[in-house]
């Protein structure tokens, strides 16, 4: 009888202790991300947290799933694990505050071929640090090894958000009308959206990733982390009437704001009333026509606020109270296409 040698798991690529090293490493990063609702700790099969429904009337949650894109390539070729984590709480924090939810906790998933105790630590206290900006806590997740499945050195990440919103304060657009403000928030940079066209322009350049863009490296400049606007965005909300927000996420800035706006209303925007950043002028300057940069990243814009015409002073104050940067840079217009114009 021929003789069979002995499987584990870990010989097949799984390893459960250095799962269990992680868990240890990441736990005081994720204690600092708690809220009062959180019930147990990590480790457990679910994330526990308890419903505040006595502060809400008729409470909605609100959910939203992302990852980010090709940038994390960038990030894994260049060694910027500690920031990617920040991108992915931004990715689905900003889709859920613009419904004017309150951000309540967050859950990752970390996949690699085989786990990087040390590289997996790194990203998931970018993680944490993204719920700590964002207000969210960070109540469990996944790490898994696949091997076989990834290049050695890679991983991937998603992540999923829930919030909550009093039903009659959620935004969807509905009120907006001709003549409204537009004010955009300033972004981070192209924050996750349109590498695989940055990663394209790159090639492009005969310094590649060494570039200098006003004097700093312009890695440094596209690795930069997305601007998470939940925190502002809920103080706005508590002294403006705030008629519409839309996250400049993929899609760039002509491709997001008509997703909220009415039938036959569409957007008139001055691309003279904000800074171009300079990041944006060498992406064009590698050869990506304006249309394209306008449809394909934000632009120096990452977040919309669309209000009637008398608050929108007051809403520029409330944003640089909070320590955002904005301007009013359009109107709403009439618009059969429903189209947002820059001009």
């Amino acid at each position: 009888m021929t003789s069979k040698s002995s499987l584990t798991y870990k010989q097949s690529g799984v390893d459960i202790d250095a799962g269990e090293k992680l868990v240890q490493r990441i736990k005081t990063a994720v204690d600092k991300t708690t809220r009062p609702e959180v019930l147990g700790s990590i480790g457990g099969f679910g994330g526990l947290f308890k419903l505040p429904i006595g502060r809400y009337k008729q409470p909605v949650l609100v959910s939203g799933v992302d990852g980010v894109g090709t940038k994390l390539k960038l990030a894994i070729e260049h060694d910027a694990h500690d920031q990617i984590g920040i991108d992915l709480v931004a990715m689905s924090v900003n889709d859920v505050v613009v419904q004017g939810a309150e951000p309540l906790f967050f859950l990752d998933y970390y996949v690699s071929q085989k786990l990087d105790v040390e590289i997996a630590t790194r990203v998931i206290q970018g993680i944490a640090r993204g719920c700590e900006l964002s207000g969210a806590a960070l109540i469990g997740g996944e790490t898994a090894e696949h091997p076989g499945m990834h290049a050695q050195e890679e991983y991937d990440l998603a992540g999923f958000c829930v919030g909550i919103v009093e039903a009659d304060r959620l935004i969807d657009g509905s009120t907006i009308c001709e003549g409204d403000s537009i004010i955009g928030i300033a972004s981070s940079g192209p924050h996750s959206n349109g590498f695989s066209l940055i990663r394209s322009a790159l090639k492009q350049s005969p310094l590649g990733a060494d570039a200098l863009v006003d004097g700093k490296p312009v890695i440094d400049q596209l690795l930069a982390p997305t601007r998470i606007y939940s925190k502002s965005i809920l103080g706005l909300l508590d002294v403006i009437e705030v008629k519409g927000l839309a996250h400049i996420t993929g899609g760039g800035i002509t491709e997001n704001i008509p997703r909220i706006l009415p039938a036959g209303l569409g957007a008139s925007l001055k691309q003279s009333a904000w800074p171009k950043l300079p990041i944006f002028e060498w992406i064009e300057n590698l050869g990506v026509e304006p249309k394209e940069m306008l449809r394909t990243f934000n632009c120096g814009i990452g977040m919309i606020v669309v209000v009637q015409p008398d608050f929108a002073e007051k809403t520029l104050e409330a944003l640089k109270n909070s320590g955002e940067q904005a301007w009013e840079i359009g109107e709403i217009v009439k618009d059969i296409n429903q189209e947002a114009n820059v001009l």
